[in-house]
Parts: structure tokens; C-alpha cells; sequence
């Protein structure tokens, strides 16, 4: 490993973040891999020594490109997974040993670092949300806190009642788009996490979920190459055309997300 010292935040790609707060290492759904089921990866895969020290891992929901077994056993087996409650058994069958379940509202530590459970409006369902057979749990956000820092990790979400709740937050990981040409329900379009970021009362925003996965042959369409790269600009001009007081993060791919100073509490 590298002895270079790495950024507080670092965008891996998709709903991938590597965050260090508290004194650990944090990893947020994390999809490592150059495929996902039938989506390919449109930029590189992240470079080992940004998710291979990785203390803790939190998964939001259990769809494919959130909760990916293959990224997970690069991770080791003894790697310490935070899953929704009800999807534990399905990981451990899998031969993952450090698997813990939580619920919205719970909280869990590791070490200085705690992690709280929120909700998210969309589905849970590991097959998609119009199926009943298989693995369910509902899905979820994270509220991470440590040395006077708050990170709002949303996870896939729609807009909902309660979102203003988790506010101020010092910065927001808000998904702004997906992998195919149209969005489902239960996720935010770029202008909908504009909104969601001054319901936050965000300082700070890291627009992610966007330019890294694609169904082959429809990258290369025009539609699909423009939201590839549109979302992030699309939410920063809203966020921007709604006044907010929230500075947008805008970071490609597998960078360093250049965060603001913390503010010293009151």
C-alpha cells in the first residue's frame, strides 16, 4: 500500500464513495468491479488502495448495483458490512462473517464514527420493486457523524416528508441520476436533488449515481453519451438557480471530492 495521504472524500463512482471520518474508513455501496450484471463501466475501475483499508461498509439497499457480492469479496469476507434489516442472512449465506443489520432510526459506532439509519423512499426489493419472491429489506440512508462533521449518504432515494429532519448536514452524497436513459420511481433527478439539497440544509453537496455504469450499445447513443456527463451540471445550475446556500462538489469519477472547511461548532 501506498503511503500517500488520501482525501477526506474520494467520488469511486455510481453510489461509491470512500469517505474518512472519525478516524475510519468508511465505503458506501460499494461496486468495484469493470462489470455489474448486465451494465459495463464507462470509466476506470477504482484503484485498490482507495477501498482495500476500508473499516466499514455500508450498503443502502439490496438492487445489484448497491449491493454487489463480487465488489464485497474484494473487500475480504471478515470486512465489516452494514446491511438494511432482513438482508443479513442473504450475505452470510454468501460466506461474509462480519454482516450486522440495521433499521431506520438505529444507530451503530465504529470507533469515534457513528452511523445512523434513515429512511429512503424506494425500493427494497433485491429483484426490483414490482416482484414479491426473494430477498427484500427496506432501503435506507446513512447520517454519518464524527469530529464536529455530519455526511448525509442517501443511498437511492426519492424526495419524501422527513427529509428536511435530517438537516444541517455539512455535506450531502445525493444521487442525481442512474445508469440507463430514463429514471424509475423511487430515485432523484438532477432537479429533485436540488431540492432535496436545500431541504438538507446542505453546505455542501456531492452529486453521484451518474457516468459510470451503461448498458452496452446504448452508450453509444447521443441521449445516453449527453447523461453521461449532464446530471452533476444539470443539478449544480438548479441548485445555483434556487439560491441555495450550498456548494456543489462536482466531481468525476474515481476523483477527490475537494470538501469545504468544517465550520467549528457552536
Amino acid at each position: 500500500m501506498s503511503n500517500e495521504r488520501h482525501s477526506n472524500l474520494r467520488f469511486l463512482g455510481h453510489a461509491t464513495t470512500r469517505l474518512e471520518l472519525g478516524g475510519r474508513v468508511v465505503l458506501t455501496d460499494p461496486v468495484l468491479t469493470s462489470r455489474v450484471g448486465g451494465l459495463t463501466r464507462v470509466v476506470p475501475a477504482p484503484d485498490p488502495r482507495y477501498w482495500a483499508d476500508a473499516d466499514l461498509v455500508l450498503i443502502s439497499h439490496l438492487h445489484g448495483d448497491h449491493l454487489h457480492p463480487p465488489s464485497l469479496r474484494m473487500l475480504g469476507a471478515g470486512t465489516r458490512i452494514v446491511v438494511p434489516r432482513g438482508a443479513g442472512s442473504w450475505l452470510t449465506r454468501r460466506g461474509f462473517r462480519d454482516v450486522e443489520e440495521i433499521a431506520e432510526g438505529e444507530t451503530i459506532t465504529e470507533g469515534a464514527l457513528k452511523v445512523t439509519a434513515t429512511r429512503a423512499d424506494h425500493s427494497g426489493h433485491r429483484w426490483g420493486p414490482r416482484l414479491t419472491h426473494g430477498p427484500q429489506s427496506p432501503a435506507l440512508g446513512h447520517l454519518l457523524t464524527a469530529d464536529g462533521t455530519t455526511v448525509y449518504s442517501a443511498g437511492d432515494t426519492d424526495l419524501f416528508d422527513g427529509m428536511a429532519g435530517f438537516g444541517p448536514v455539512d455535506v450531502a452524497l445525493l444521487p442525481v441520476w442512474g445508469w440507463g436513459p430514463n429514471l424509475g420511481p423511487g430515485h432523484l433527478d438532477p432537479e429533485r436533488a436540488a431540492t432535496a439539497a436545500g431541504l438538507l440544509r446542505a453546505r455542501a453537496a456531492v452529486p453521484v449515481h451518474w457516468g459510470t455504469l451503461a448498458v452496452p450499445g446504448l452508450r453509444r447513443t447521443a441521449r445516453m453519451r449527453r447523461l453521461l456527463v449532464d446530471p452533476p451540471r444539470r443539478f449544480a445550475a438548479a441548485v445555483a438557480a434556487a439560491g441555495l446556500a450550498c456548494e456543489v462538489l462536482l466531481t468525476e469519477p474515481g476523483e477527490n471530492v475537494a470538501l469545504p472547511a468544517t465550520t467549528d461548532p457552536a
